[in-house]
């Protein structure tokens, strides 16, 4: 008799909204885990404000009071929304109070490190996943750094790494789209960062850097790709910071859809990633795929994603982050070898291997439940 399938309610949450890199994160363990024939997922979300999608099911419960509720107490359990299920993977941080099996995904650890400058929802997600560990909840980890600043931070052992697949390559047919604004700097030779402006992207220090460059003679342009966060203040007082001459070639896009982040890639010089710490950094394979240069801090789970394929900077300091970008830009690293190596880097992840080790996880903890 044939054994049926685990039925695992997934947290769903992510993929509503703008597409972050956790959303690229859970769509792809989603659709590798529904590929699979000895589990069946069951997606939820918690959110009065989304409308479910078709086979998606909502906890009726709002998102902002099961932050409150959840980051204090253990109730109300989730229990009497998910009957039949075998076990759930709180995708984002956070899983709701249950007797089940749980798995949480931790993709890195620099609001729990850094929990003073975080605002008051993260810091609730934080107390809520610190709850869900105490209750058991092991913990799927993207790199073995954030793994083993989970167990410290964390206090568990629970702790296992599951690399992530690589990011979605163009759909069949798409063609990367210049931005509607990017007159002055088409057809330039332009670093860009793809990142949203919080300060575990310390983009301020890559904006003082690219004045260093560009002080150095550098006839070069800075795209800066994403969305407004928490250190937005200080990106606009560093670019301000700039002489007039130098600002004007700073070009702020905001937030960028995948057709144009294409785009930026394949004509970018280099792409600069400055991270004070990173769980996985899809931009930097999105980069290799690309044959883009990557230029990067040695932070987090850095290095051991990239590979070989990437400048890496020691120092945080703009001059080391304007030392390195100067290599690739004018030679001082073999930039063909570097592009090279990016696409052999990338086929190192696949999302089929995800899904097997996120299997091989959920019944470590069933076991150990």
């Amino acid at each position: 008799m044939a054994t049926p399938p685990l039925r695992l309610a997934v947290d769903a949450g992510p993929l509503y909204g703008h597409r972050t890199g956790v959303a690229v994160a859970v769509d792809g363990m989603i659709k590798a885990l529904e590929q699979r024939d000895d589990v069946a997922v069951e997606p939820y979300i918690v959110s009065f404000r989304s409308t479910p999608s078709a086979g998606h099911r909502r906890l009726p419960i709002p998102g902002l009071v099961a932050s409150q509720l959840w980051s204090r107490i253990d109730r109300p359990s989730a229990d009497r929304w998910l009957s039949g299920v075998d076990l759930v993977h709180g995708t984002n941080y956070v899983a709701p109070p249950t007797r089940l099996p749980v798995v949480v995904s931790v993709y890195d650890c620099w609001f729990l490190a850094h929990s003073q400058l975080a605002t008051p929802v993260v810091q609730r997600a934080g107390a809520v996943l610190r709850r869900a560990v105490r209750r058991g909840a092991w913990v799927h980890t993207s790199s073995d750094a954030t793994a083993e600043a989970a167990r410290s931070l964390l206090d568990t052992d629970r702790v296992v790494t599951i690399y992530l697949g690589p990011p979605p390559a163009p759909a069949e047919g798409a063609q990367p789209i210049r931005p509607h604004d990017a007159s002055p700097f088409a057809g330039a030779s332009f670093i860009v960062a793809i990142a949203t402006e919080e300060r575990r992207k310390a983009l301020p220090l890559l904006i003082q850097a690219f004045g260093l460059l560009v002080a150095n003679q550098h006839d070069n342009h800075l795209v800066l790709a994403g969305g407004p966060g928490n250190d937005t203040d200080a990106v606009t007082a560093a670019i301000k910071a700039l002489p007039p001459t130098v600002s004007a070639r700073v070009h702020r896009l905001g937030r960028i859809d995948d057709n144009t982040k294409q785009w930026l890639l394949r004509h970018a010089a280099a792409l600069a990633y400055p991270s004070l710490d990173e769980g996985f950094g899809f931009p930097i394979l999105e980069s290799q795929s690309a044959g883009t240069p990557v230029v990067a801090s040695r932070a987090g789970a850095i290095a051991e994603v990239a590979g070989p394929a990437v400048v890496l900077i020691d120092d945080h300091h703009p001059e080391a982050f304007a030392a390195g970008l100067d290599r690739v830009l004018t030679g001082g690293v073999d930039r063909l070898g570097l592009i090279e190596a990016g696409y052999r880097n990338v086929k190192r992840f696949s999302w089929e291997q995800t899904a097997n080790g996120l299997v091989d996880l959920y019944r470590k903890a069933m076991e150990a439940h």
